[in-house]
C-alpha cells in the first residue's frame, strides 16, 4: 500500500530497481546467522577501518557530545556506533522479504494494551528518531491490524534509490508520504482512514532541518539545535495524541518497542513545548545506550547567531 506515487523512471533505471530488487529479496531469505555475524562483521571492518565512513563527522559529534568522557571511552563507543551502522544496513535490506510472523519475531511490544487503553481507537502521533534500526516502527500495524503507519518521509535525490526505498517501506501495515504532504494526507483522510484503518502518523524528528529566521533552538547533547516541528503542529491543529516511542535493542536484529506519552491531544501548552518534551525524552535515550544513535549524520550542520 502507498500513499505516495513512484518517481518516473527511464527504462534502463527500471532495470537497474529490478536487479537490486531481486539481490535485496535474495539477502533477506539467507539465515539470521549468515546475515547477522558474517555479513554484518564485514560491513563493520569495511566501514569503520576501510571506509572510514564519516568518521570525521562522527569523531566530532562524539566529541562535542560527551566532553566528560576520555578519548577512550570515545573510541570504544565510536567502534561500538559502526557495529550499529553495519547492522541498520542488514536489519534494511532484509525488509526485502517481510511476512507478518517474521516482523513479530523482529519486534517486540512492551505495554500493547496499556497503549491501547490509552490512544482509545483514535489517530495518534509516533516521534521517534534514528536510533537503532527506526525502520521497525513500521510494524506497529503487525500487532494492530486496525490502524496504519503513516511514515513521512524525506524523498531520496536518486530516483532509483527512492522507488527501491518505497518499495522496501510501503506494505498493508504501512504507507510512506513525503513531509511536504503529510499535513494535507491526514486532513484528507482523517474522517475515513486510509483504507478504513486508523492513521499512526509516523515522524522521524532528529534530523536536520533547515534553519529560518525563526528557528527554535533546544539545548540538545551541550549543543544549541534546531528540530523539525511538524509533528508538534500536527498534534497541536488535530488534537491528536503523541507519544515518544522507544525502539530498544535486544540482540542483533532483534527489538523492542515501547511508549512515552508526550502529549494527550488535549493539554493546553505554550509554542515549542511538545517539540522540548520530545527532545528531553530522546537525549535521555542517547546518553542510555549512545551507540544506537546515528552520529554519522551531519546533525549540527547551523550554527546559532550570537543574538539568537
Amino acid at each position: 500500500m502507498t500513499a505516495t506515487k513512484q518517481p518516473r523512471l527511464t527504462p534502463l533505471q527500471r532495470i537497474w530497481l529490478e536487479l537490486m530488487w531481486q539481490l535485496a529479496r535474495l539477502f533477506a531469505v539467507l539465515p539470521y546467522w549468515f546475515k547477522y555475524y558474517v555479513v554484518e562483521s564485514l560491513l563493520f571492518v569495511l566501514l569503520c577501518y576501510c571506509l572510514r565512513y564519516r568518521m570525521k563527522v562522527v569523531k566530532r559529534n562524539l566529541r562535542n557530545s560527551f566532553p566528560e568522557k576520555s578519548d577512550r571511552e570515545l573510541a570504544v563507543l565510536r567502534r561500538k556506533f559502526y557495529w550499529t551502522l553495519a547492522e541498520v544496513f542488514v536489519d534494511t535490506i532484509d525488509l526485502a522479504h517481510m511476512t507478518p510472523a517474521k516482523g513479530r519475531r523482529i519486534l517486540k511490544v512492551k505495554g500493547l494494551d496499556e497503549h491501547l487503553k490509552h490512544i482509545d481507537g483514535r489517530d495518534w502521533i509516533a516521534m521517534t528518531a534514528h536510533f537503532g534500526c527506526w525502520e521497525y516502527c513500521s510494524f506497529w500495524g503487525l500487532y494492530v491490524p486496525s490502524q496504519i503507519v503513516v511514515a513521512v518521509y524525506h524523498p531520496l535525490e536518486s530516483r532509483i534509490a527512492e522507488a527501491f526505498y518505497l518499495r522496501l517501506r510501503n506494505r498493508e501495515y504501512a504507507a510512506t508520504v513525503p513531509m511536504r504532504e503529510s499535513l494535507r494526507f491526514y486532513l484528507r483522510n482523517r474522517e475515513s482512514g486510509v483504507a478504513g484503518r486508523r492513521m499512526v502518523m509516523g515522524l522521524i524528528a532528529d534530523q536536520n532541518p533547515p534553519k529560518r529566521p525563526d528557528s527554535h533552538w533546544f539545548r540538545f547533547l551541550n549543543q544549541d539545535t534546531i528540530f523539525f516541528d511538524g509533528g508538534e503542529k500536527l498534534a497541536l491543529r488535530c488534537h491528536l495524541p503523541v507519544y515518544f516511542v522507544k525502539m530498544d535493542r535486544l540482540r542483533r536484529g532483534r527489538y523492542e518497542m515501547s511508549f512515552e506519552k508526550i502529549y494527550d491531544g488535549e493539554e493546553a501548552v505554550a509554542d515549542n513545548v511538545i517539540t522540548e518534551r520530545y527532545v528531553r525524552i530522546l537525549e535521555s535515550e542517547i546518553r542510555r545506550r549512545p551507540e544506537l544513535w546515528m552520529w554519522s549524520h551531519k546533525r549540527w550542520k547551523y550554527k546559532r547567531n550570537v543574538n539568537g
